[in-house]
């Protein structure tokens, strides 16, 4: 009787445990605050705490950041050595969200510990970093959730399903576009540094050739690449900050026109200085195995948030599927058929909804209930079209595309 008391004991024990999950996080700012606050009040009858977080920041400041993300640090352990964290603490997962560069520095370490783990993207800035990174992951096996909330939304769920519903394929041809009018922030601060961000195919393209892969279920096989710098760029002093300019009040990007607008304050720099990096708008084709091909493209000096778009027109043999994200809208017109179907698609929460689907998908896999929906196979090959659309650009040329990564 006391052994079959002692098993019922451990066997709640066991469930208790499934329902509290210990997090770390690896390099604590805005987009790593969003992730941990869907996850820790999560509705899934979860409770998720965050264990520890390894950060350089102060202690005070780290504490504050997280109750401005209402997330309770009560019981939070602070490091500043990941390798410290790791070696200390019982963890069920880790989120790393430091800048770019060094998401395949600690994405290594955490693999190497077996540890399931939440990756932002870009997964890699760079060729070197990326085969580090597909060797480490291919070691380990673990289980990886790549911040890709895009493929996931409603939005592509019902895109797909609607393509299959009314006839529409088999897609031939796709013109997609990303118009963020918030493109400030990629000039005037710390993503202005390409040696953080890779470029920004990295930066945007990397989630909108994601989804469409997710669409299209086809295999990429060749891409051409062209940028160009046209409009954030000019000769004012390197380092040059708005507050110190004589025309910070005139200027269409400083923070008196950009208050009046109602747009937020992108950062401190002058996105007009002879130190302001990344491309303003750039275009990648790539053709897929059928021989059917995608043009996107993406620009980052428009303002109006008129122009704010994101989203795809998709023409198959039966007709056109398009939608927008900035409208919630997708349009559904046949070829031989005169009309349109037009729908409007529930999200909640960031990325169309996207952010909930990946904090609900990540639990699932730290209870071990759940494989990832966003694997990191898909990250690798995205960031691969990306290093490679960044080559054809450079160079002027077509690229093969010599990694897939399933489906």
């Amino acid at each position: 009787m006391e052994g079959n008391l002692h098993t019922v004991n451990a066997m709640k024990q066991t469930v208790k445990n499934m329902k509290e999950l210990n997090v770390g996080v690896i390099g604590y700012g805005f987009r790593a605050g969003a992730v941990l606050n869907v996850l820790c009040h999560n509705q899934q009858g979860v409770e998720v705490h965050i264990a520890a977080v390894c950060d350089p920041k102060d202690k005070e400041i780290l504490e504050k950041q997280m109750e401005q993300d209402k997330i309770d640090s009560t019981n939070t352990r602070f490091y500043t050595d990941a390798d410290q964290m790791l070696e200390k603490e019982q963890l069920d997962g880790v989120l790393i969200g430091t800048r770019c560069s060094l998401h395949t520095f600690y994405a290594e370490k955490v693999l190497n510990k077996k540890i399931p783990l939440f990756l932002e993207k870009p997964v890699a800035t760079n060729q070197a970093d990326w085969e580090k990174l597909k060797n480490a992951y291919e070691k380990a096996g673990s289980q990886v959730v790549v911040s890709f909330p895009l493929r996931i939304t409603p939005m592509v769920e019902q895109v797909k399903d609607l393509i299959r519903r009314m006839d529409i394929g088999p897609i031939q041809h796709v013109a997609a576009f990303n118009y963020p009018t918030y493109g400030g922030d990629y000039y005037h601060n710390w993503y202005r540094d390409e040696k953080e961000t890779g470029g920004l195919f990295l930066q945007k393209a990397t989630h909108d050739l994601d989804y469409l892969n997710h669409i299209l279920e086809l295999k990429p096989v060749e891409l051409c690449a062209m940028t160009s710098k046209q409009v954030m760029k000019g000769d004012k002093p390197t380092g040059l900050k708005c507050e110190d300019c004589p025309e910070k009040a005139t200027c269409p990007e400083g923070p008196v026109q950009t208050v009046q607008r109602g747009d937020y304050i992108h950062g401190p720099w002058c996105c007009y200085a002879q130190d302001t990096g990344n491309e303003d708008s750039g275009t990648v084709i790539v053709r897929y195995e059928t021989g059917m091909h995608v043009v996107y493209t993406q620009n980052f000096f428009a303002r109006n948030k008129k122009m704010q778009k994101r989203g795809a027109i998709l023409a198959g043999e039966g007709g056109t599927v398009e939608f927008d994200w900035d409208t919630n809208e997708i349009i559904v017109r046949k070829h031989y058929q005169l009309g349109e179907m037009r729908c409007k698609v529930e999200t909640a929460g960031n990325h169309g909804g996207g952010d909930i689907k990946l904090a609900e998908n990540f639990i699932g896999i730290m209870l071990g209930t759940e494989k990832s929906k966003t694997p990191l196979e898909q990250g690798l090959l995205s960031a691969h079209m990306c290093l490679k659309a960044k080559e054809s650009a450079q160079n002027h040329c077509f690229v093969k595309i010599d990694y897939f990564g399933g489906k």
